[in-house]
């Protein structure tokens, strides 16, 4: 009944600030910059009611002015906005301090950031243990996580919504693993009972920019990598730069003529792209915007900020795990682990960012959701890709990520049960990691030194003492008919010729600015004869792809291995060791107007399945080669099959017809698939 609730209500509140006025007595005895009482000293019964009056006027500002000091600082990311947390809660607790009827309490700026913060979290253990027994409750405490209720489109009682939960860089092996290893229970307890796991495969360019664009927008044409160089605007292109996201986004919306996964009635967390969602929250295709009524992604977590509890948390959490990366960063490297990359500089803020603070707010914004009864959600949760880039894909230290992550699964599905309608949880990645030390460590010189090496500019003496290095040298000689002689003078080519060399994971790309189109094996074997047999011949490196004028493209491998794309079904060359659905991926690549002048992809070894990046990575994805090229698709039963038993899923393009095909199924207002629309045309 009502006035049970009520009741309830008041109830909790009491017993909330009886705990938080004995804390702030502990506190006042602890702390010698903080008193409750004055320098004469006072009775034990005026202190305690000094404490619950302070106590009173800290909880009081907490609900009604924090959430309007959030409100205005909603323009600041959320990453500066989870460090002034701290700062925001002192404040208002030496405000409440100072509007004390007793007028007896007083505390040092410094003091009063620790006293707000230990209260702030004590209230909210306090808070939450006691409505865990009540479901009202509990639905009442998730509901203040929403970003807003939705003033349109009302949700269907009788229609499913569907929420999509990425994990962003979880391999279907690297999950199976998990799951037998008892890492993710809530995983483990869906598969089999409720849901299905499927796997999927990747395109050539297996990372998150290629993969959630096709997801969510229906086409990843044109996305040769993480980053690029086009010639016509001369610019880098670069997935998770904003104006590049913005950019990529608009043109696949021009290419498909449709909106996006999520165009009707849909929420769009944590992704490099809208997916033409209303509703969004730290999305990166709109970051550069001004903000207004259709660009709210920094308003999608003020509902979380909102409360000081949970700002205080997360804050706590974030130093926390600022502390854990560098204790694991310095145990490898007393333990001298292999491999290993460095881990300093911003690096533990960034995983910080992505562990804690990026999924606290996804995941508030994403309950929110639930309890708004939006028809369709589409989250990102990318905390264990940035770990495992630098610990490693089943390292110790991912292992732990991931039962975070199993719990983040298990506070929505439990906030599911209080939505106002069903709810249909699909998980799935967008691409794995493949092991390996990197491309540097191995052969002292990083791609761009064998680059500019093969085309006999100059390189660090670093990479000139290298194998590599000599032999490139020696290459480039022997083309030029140059007698082999060190200290000689060195081929230098004009400024304009020197190449662009980009990495995306065990992927390369060399592009050559001076030349307005893309460069041919003929020509670039006329310009820098040495180049492409010195890539070609390398250990280091699985196979090139070249555009031909004889034949269109061309696979290049060592040992003079030249085999034309069309023929590649029958005569994989070096494409063979990667495995089915190579050759396909390459083509494909090859149609694109901005893919690069050399495309490089590294070596790999499909016994222990290890690749080489080019980046500072020893848990890489970009390209060809082992689990980054296999994520997972885990679905309900109460969906169709994603594809029939004998299939392969194949292409994020693929894994996007099939999403849209399901939120066709539930029966409610989505878009229809583009062939429908034709046909009802």
């Amino acid at each position: 009944m009502r006035w049970r609730r009520v009741v309830s209500q008041l109830g909790r509140s009491v017993a909330v600030w009886a705990v938080s006025t004995v804390t702030m007595l502990v506190l006042a005895g602890i702390l010698p910059d903080f008193q409750l009482q004055s320098a004469d000293g006072d009775s034990a019964t005026r202190i305690a009611v000094t404490a619950a009056l302070g106590a009173g006027a800290f909880g009081v500002l907490s609900a009604v002015v924090w959430p309007l000091l959030v409100r205005l600082l909603l323009l600041v990311p959320a990453l500066v906005l989870g460090l002034l947390v701290f700062f925001l809660n002192g404040s208002l607790l030496l405000v409440a301090l100072r509007i004390n009827p007793s007028g007896q309490s007083e505390a040092a700026p410094e003091t009063a950031v620790i006293v707000a913060a230990v209260m702030s979290a004590v209230a909210s253990a306090t808070g939450g243990a006691l409505a865990v027994r009540d479901d009202d409750a509990y639905r009442h405490r998730l509901s203040r996580l929403a970003t807003r209720r939705r003033r349109s489109h009302p949700p269907c009682a009788t229609a499913p919504g569907t929420v999509f939960l990425q994990l962003d860089g979880v391999g279907h092996d690297v999950l199976t693993a998990a799951v037998a290893k008892g890492l993710m229970p809530t995983v483990a307890a869906w598969l089999g009972t409720s849901h299905r796991l499927t796997p999927w495969r990747t395109d050539w360019s297996s990372q998150t920019g290629a993969s959630q664009l096709g997801i969510l927008h229906g086409s990843n044409f044109d996305i040769p990598a993480f980053r690029w160089y086009e010639k016509d605007s001369r610019e880098v292109m670069v997935c998770n730069r904003p104006t590049s996201a913005a950019e990529l986004q608009r043109r696949a919306v021009e290419r498909t003529a449709d909106g996006g996964l999520l165009a009707v009635d849909g929420a769009s967390r944590g992704n490099l792209f809208s997916g033409g969602a209303e509703e969004q929250a730290l999305v990166l295709s709109i970051a550069t915007r001004r903000r207004g009524r259709k660009n709210r992604s920094r308003a999608g977590y003020f509902a979380y900020f909102a409360d000081p509890a949970n700002a205080v948390r997360t804050a706590l959490s974030f130093f926390a795990e600022v502390g854990r990366e560098v204790g694991q960063s310095l145990t490898a490297r007393l333990h001298r682990q292999r491999p290993r990359v460095g881990r300093g500089g911003l690096y533990p803020l960034v995983r910080a960012f992505a562990t804690v603070v990026e999924r606290d707010v996804v995941v508030a914004a994403v309950i929110g959701d639930l309890l708004g009864g939006r028809s369709a959600v589409y989250a990102d949760l990318v905390a264990y890709d940035e770990v495992a880039h630098h610990s490693g894909p089943r390292s110790r230290d991912a292992e732990k990520v991931l039962q975070r992550l199993d719990r983040a699964l298990a506070l929505i599905g439990k906030a599911a049960e209080h939505a106002p309608r069903p709810y249909r949880i699909v998980v799935l990645s967008d691409h794995g990691q493949s092991p390996g030390e990197t491309f540097r460590t191995r052969y002292g010189l990083t791609l761009g030194d064998l680059v500019r090496a093969g085309c006999g500019l100059h390189v660090p003496r670093r990479a000139e003492r290298t194998h590599s290095g000599t032999e490139a040298r020696a290459a480039v000689r022997a083309a030029l008919r140059r007698p082999v002689e060190e200290g000689g003078e060195k081929h230098r080519p004009t400024r304009h010729s020197e190449p662009v060399v980009l990495a995306s994971g065990n992927l390369g790309l060399v592009s050559f600015p001076d030349v307005p189109h893309r460069m041919t094996k003929e020509e670039l074997d006329a310009r820098h004869p040495a180049l492409l047999t010195t890539l070609a011949n390398h250990p280091g490196i699985g196979f090139l792809l070249v555009r031909s004028e004889e034949h269109g493209g061309v696979v290049l491998g060592a040992h003079g291995a030249e085999i034309p794309l069309d023929r590649l079904d029958t005569r994989p060359g070096p494409l063979a060791a990667f495995g089915p659905g190579a050759a396909d991926a390459v083509r494909r690549t090859h149609s694109f107007p901005h893919t690069a002048d050399i495309m490089v992809n590294s070596w790999y070894d499909p016994e222990d399945g290890e690749v080489l990046a080019f980046e500072e990575q020893i848990g890489s994805h970009g390209g060809l080669g082992g689990a980054q090229g296999r994520p997972f698709l885990l679905s309900p039963f109460a969906v169709s099959a994603p594809v029939a038993d004998g299939e392969e899923l194949v292409g994020a393009e693929s894994v996007h017809r099939v999403l849209r095909r399901w939120l066709l199924e539930a029966d409610g207002p989505q878009v229809p698939l583009p062939e429908e629309q034709e046909k009802a045309a």
